[in-house]
């Protein structure tokens, strides 16, 4: 597993890979050229000071700038696989339902970027819930120490691989 500043690579789908491939090449081709022309467009209205499609499109542009630095640092390091097995085991890539404190959860175990444009709850795999519950099946009770200090019982409802 290759790593950046010590930290585990990302895991992410092969689907999931394709797709932040396909908008890191929009971004850092076309992407780029528009906003260098809105920003071309802008400072040819006049005085930069006062300017306020200038200002915006310099921080779009930043933006822009900014997610190309985080897609290309991602999937430099990503490991990259087909979806975990379905045998209930915890693993990146698993749609997890758990009852955490009493309250029952369903969460993505791994990258937010994996889940998409979905609004399912995402935890990664290096949180300390991710740490306590990977390897675990379900049925299994296990508790972790949350940033608090608090340690927070958790139980494994079920844990299948998600279909984005």
């Amino acid at each position: 597993m290759s790593t950046t500043n010590s930290a585990p690579a990302a895991w992410l789908t092969q689907d999931a890979f394709d797709r932040l491939k396909a908008e890191l090449d929009h971004l850092s081709g076309p992407g780029r050229a528009e906003i260098v022309q809105k920003i071309e467009a802008a400072r040819q209205e006049g005085d930069l000071k006062e300017n306020g499609g200038y200002h915006a499109a310099k921080e779009e542009q930043g933006k822009i700038e900014a997610r190309i630095r985080q897609l290309t640092v991602l999937l430099r390091d990503a490991q990259v696989g087909e979806a975990p097995a379905d045998d209930g085991i915890v693993e990146p890539g698993m749609l997890v339902v758990a009852r955490i404190a009493g309250d029952v959860e369903t969460f993505l175990l791994g990258s937010r970027e994996i889940a998409g444009d979905s609004d399912l709850n995402v935890f990664s795999e290096k949180s300390p819930l991710g740490v306590a519950i990977m390897g675990h099946k379900e049925g299994d009770k296990i508790s972790y120490v949350a940033p608090n200090g608090k340690e927070i019982p958790v139980e494994i409802v079920s844990a299948k691989p998600f279909a984005g």
